[in-house]
């Protein structure tokens, strides 16, 4: 085996114990390197944030917060969750972070737990259109504890329906309204939901998770001035590592710590803490910034691409770092297209559109991303080529011919690889 550089001298000692194990980390650094990684929730963190995620941090219990912790030796950890949290509250102007979630809905669910209480109503964005399993679909916590509501968007524009979210909101008074989603390529008005939040007595929540890398870089605009709490994930677009954090006024830093620590998780993963400050450090850089205006470049790059392909973008194109495409013009259904995408090394996965005919599990779209791929570098130029090799994919209907787009698409990766060897 040839060991990655940034694995350092720990991959030699897990090749000697483990050979197993270690051949399956190749062989995934394989796949990311050879093919296109377009799952708009996945990323390549730096090899800086993988150090310090699989570091001896991880071997430290840490239950509380700096300065107050149920176990003795802290005070390494302590540095490290404080840097993370001025990092965060700096990158961000917000007033308070907590940085201990161990994912987005860890960091949803605090959430709810900090504002309400078993069967409260809770106004959110249907998960059929766009919206998040935490917000209110039947088979989580938030759809079996809670009463949720569910907005939707306009058929005609695919936007957000901002009347239909202040008239639901005006008739059942939920005690928390939910701005953001999981597939939904648009930016959301912030603003909008403030008015209707403050009109009705509601905490807002918003669910950053997707697009807070952007925010973080600058390229759209902030939900923290709006918001009472902003729940995300540290992957996704903001590249770091897998885990959750939130953002929140001053007053309610109480309720939220609370939340998260003792009432919904234990102790945190300290090695994620760390490495969520190094992702963090790097968000406030120039490149960085360059970056995420790059990927949503990219993102409306390829929603054109694609539609002259004849795969139609969901609201006609993307703001963000996502896009949502109709395959009803094409014949094919998202499930199928996923698997002849996985013959031909592009990954990404189907998804359900606005008013989908289709049972979600079928679907009748898929969503593609831009972070992966333009983290390893690539621009509006090979947009282009990249939406051939999607289009040229989902329309084909010989698994043998799509051994042949595989081969065009290990072409263009090579031409931009995940990891550069050293």
């Amino acid at each position: 085996m040839t060991s990655p550089t940034f694995w350092g001298p720990d991959f030699e000692a897990l090749e000697q114990q483990d050979p197993e194990i270690a051949q399956l980390l190749l062989a995934e650094l394989d796949r990311q390197r050879t093919g296109l990684q377009l799952i708009a929730s996945e990323n390549l963190t730096s090899p800086a944030v993988l150090a310090a995620f699989g570091s001896v941090l991880s071997n430290k219990y840490a239950e509380g917060y700096p300065g107050r912790r149920y176990y003795g030796g802290c005070e390494v950890v302590d540095r490290a969750e404080e840097l993370a949290i001025n990092r965060a509250k700096e990158l961000f102007g917000a007033e308070h972070a907590n940085v201990q979630p161990h994912s987005g809905a860890s960091a949803n669910l605090a959430a709810y737990a900090a504002f309400t209480k078993p069967g409260d109503k809770v106004l959110a964005l249907s998960l059929a259109q766009g919206g998040h399993l935490t917000h209110g679909s039947p088979v989580n916590f938030s759809g079996q504890w809670f009463n949720p509501i569910h907005y939707t968007v306009r058929k005609d524009t695919e936007f957000i329906d901002y009347d239909e979210v202040r008239a639901l909101a005006i008739e059942h008074r939920p005690r928390m309204i939910i701005a953001g989603a999981t597939a939904y390529p648009r930016l959301v008005d912030f603003a909008i939901f403030r008015e209707i939040a403050d009109e009705v007595g509601a905490i807002l929540m918003v669910d950053a998770a997707h697009f807070i890398g952007l925010v973080a870089g600058k390229a759209i605009p902030s939900p923290v001035p709006y918001a009472d709490v902003v729940c995300f994930t540290t992957h996704k677009v903001l590249r770091g590592p897998r885990g959750g954090m939130i953002l929140s006024k001053a007053e309610h830093a109480k309720e939220i710590d609370k939340a998260v620590f003792p009432k919904m998780q234990g102790g945190p993963l300290m090695n994620a803490v760390a490495a969520k400050a190094v992702v963090l450090k790097e968000c406030a850089t120039k490149p960085y910034q360059n970056y995420a205006a790059q990927v949503i470049k990219n993102a409306q790059t390829l929603a054109a691409e694609l539609n002259t392909h004849g795969l139609r973008p969901v609201s006609g194109g993307t703001d963000t770092h996502l896009v949502l495409i109709d395959l009803q013009g094409a014949g094919v259904t998202g499930k199928e297209a996923e698997r002849r995408c996985d013959i031909s090394k592009i990954t990404l996965n189907k998804n359900s559109i606005p008013y989908d005919p289709q049972p979600p599990m079928i679907s009748s779209g898929i969503r593609v991303g831009t972070p992966s791929i333009t983290t390893q570098g690539m621009q509006e130029a090979q947009m282009a080529e990249v939406a051939t090799l999607i289009a040229d994919t989902v329309k084909e209907t010989d698994d043998n011919k799509l051994k042949a787009v595989a081969a065009r698409v290990n072409e263009l990766a090579a031409k931009f690889p995940a990891y550069p060897r050293a």
